[in-house]
């Protein structure tokens, strides 16, 4: 879930960069690599759908104490990030906030659906 308040190019890359980490976290959701009819290679895609979600500041700080209290590890994007430029330094700006004051503009997470339906319940899908 994404902070419905941001520039549509941050909400692009803060979906990106959550994804990404929703794959380094879970090598299970990476999928395997296409080809075309002409024999040329691409890279692989997720393997399930990813729905997205928009929230405020509220809820996406409610979001993410649901999913600690579930023990669903969710990958975090703060508005720090993006800032950075690379990932040594977005670790940096995380490690320096306590939990309850990070900036947090989006959320990922993965868990068994019916988890996922009570973590997430009352978000509208991004439209």
């Amino acid at each position: 879930m994404v902070d419905e308040q941001l520039a549509t190019w941050q909400k692009l890359n803060a979906a990106s960069f959550l994804a990404g980490g929703l794959v380094a976290a879970y090598p299970e959701l990476g999928g395997e690599h296409y080809s075309d009819a002409s024999g040329r290679f691409y890279g692989p895609l997720i393997r399930q759908p990813i729905l997205i979600f928009q929230a405020t500041p509220e809820q996406l700080r409610l979001t993410l104490s649901r999913a600690q209290e579930r023990g669903v590890r969710p990958s975090l994007y703060t508005r720090a990030l993006f800032s950075t430029g690379n990932d040594a330094d977005n670790r940096a700006a995380v490690a320096t906030v306590a939990t309850a004051d990070l900036d947090l503009v989006g959320l990922a997470l993965h868990a068994d659906r019916k988890q996922v339906d009570k973590i997430v319940k009352g978000l509208p899908l991004h439209g």
